[in-house]
C-alpha cells in the first residue's frame, strides 16, 4: 500500500498557497538539467515526511560579475524572511541613487524559483537518470501548470493523482521548446494516468531528496562580502549604508575570505536549463546562453 494519501496531498496544498519555504541549510542535490528541443517525462513526488515542504519556494539574485565577468547568484535570504543586504542595495539605488548608479543596478536581476523531487521517467538527454529521483528546479511557466493541476482549473482532473506512483498516476511531461532563441516551457502538461513499471512506491518516496538543503545560504555578511567583491570590485566588507557604486569608503578587515564568498567555480558546458545554474548548486559562474536566458527573465 502507497504511503501517499489524500491527508498529505491536503497540506501540500495549503502549503502553497501560504508559500511556504524551508529552514536555512546548506548542501549539495542532484539537479535535473533541461536542453532546448527536448522533452522530459516525470512524475512528482511528496515530501513524506513533512508534505508542507514538497516544493521548496525561494528567491535568487544573479548578474555577469564586474570583477570577473563570469555569471554568478547568491540565494536571497528573503527566501527566509531575512535580511538581505543585496537586495537592500539595489533598493537603495532605485530611491536615491544617480541615473549612472541606477543603470548600474538592473544589472542585478532577481528572480523567483522552486524545487519538486520527481521520478524521472524518460530523461532523453541522460537515459542513465531513467527511474532515478532527481530535484526538478523551474519558474514560473511551469509553476502555473503545476498549480493549475493541484489546486487550479485542472484540479477535478488530476489533483492528488500528480503525486500517485501507482497506474492512477499522472506524468507531467516536460517541452523545453525554442522561442526565439530562449527556453520555454509552455507546452509543458500533465498526462493521462498511467503505470510505470517495476517502481516500488515506498522506497521511492522515501528516497527523497531534503529540499532545504540543496543550496549553501550565506550570511549577511558574506552577501556583503560577494556584493562588494562582484559588484563594486573591492574585496572588503561595509554596511549597506556605506556601500557606493564606485569605490566604497574604508571598511574593516574582511570578516571572511573571498575563497568563502562564492562556492567553487564551475565552468558549466552551454545548455538551456529551467534555471540558469547548473546541477551542483547555487553561487556559481555560468555560460553566455544562459546569461542570456535570465537578463530576458524567460524562466519556466
Amino acid at each position: 500500500m502507497s504511503m501517499f494519501n489524500s491527508s498529505m496531498f491536503d497540506t501540500i496544498k495549503d502549503a502553497l498557497s501560504k508559500e511556504t519555504s524551508g529552514s536555512r541549510s546548506s548542501g549539495i542535490s542532484d539537479i535535473l538539467r533541461f536542453e532546448k528541443g527536448n522533452t522530459f517525462t516525470v512524475r512528482l513526488l511528496p515530501n513524506i515526511q513533512d508534505p508542507g515542504k514538497t516544493f521548496f519556494h525561494y528567491f535568487v539574485h544573479g548578474w555577469e560579475s564586474f570583477a570577473t565577468g563570469q555569471y554568478i547568484s547568491f540565494t536571497s535570504p528573503t527566501t527566509f524572511d531575512e535580511r538581505d543586504p543585496i537586495g537592500e542595495y539595489r533598493y537603495k539605488m532605485y530611491k536615491t541613487g544617480s541615473p549612472a548608479e541606477k543603470e548600474k543596478s538592473r544589472s542585478i536581476i532577481r528572480s523567483e524559483k522552486w524545487l519538486v523531487n520527481a521520478l524521472v521517467i524518460d530523461d532523453p538527454l541522460n537515459p542513465d537518470n531513467n527511474n532515478k529521483v532527481k530535484v526538478v528546479r523551474f519558474g514560473k511557466q511551469l509553476h502555473k501548470i503545476i498549480m493549475d493541476a493541484i489546486s487550479g482549473e485542472d484540479s477535478d482532473q488530476f489533483g492528488s493523482r500528480v503525486f500517485d506512483l501507482s497506474s492512477n498516476g499522472c506524468n507531467l511531461r516536460i517541452r523545453c521548446d525554442d522561442q526565439g532563441g530562449f527556453p520555454t516551457y509552455v507546452a509543458s502538461k500533465f498526462l493521462m494516468p498511467s503505470e510505470i513499471a517495476n517502481v516500488d512506491a515506498d522506497s521511492t518516496y522515501e528516497s527523497t531528496t531534503d529540499l532545504t538543503k540543496v543550496f549553501t545560504i550565506k550570511s549577511y555578511d558574506e552577501l556583503l562580502q560577494g556584493l562588494n567583491e562582484h559588484y563594486h570590485v573591492n574585496d572588503e566588507i561595509s554596511s549597506t549604508s556605506d556601500v557606493q557604486s564606485s569605490t566604497p569608503a574604508p571598511a574593516p578587515s574582511p570578516v571572511v575570505s573571498t575563497t568563502t564568498v562564492v562556492d567553487t567555480p564551475v565552468v558549466v558546458k552551454p545548455v538551456s536549463s529551467e534555471s540558469p545554474q547548473s546541477t551542483t548548486g547555487e553561487d556559481q559562474p555560468l555560460d553566455d546562453d544562459k546569461i542570456k536566458m535570465l537578463l530576458q527573465g524567460l524562466d519556466g
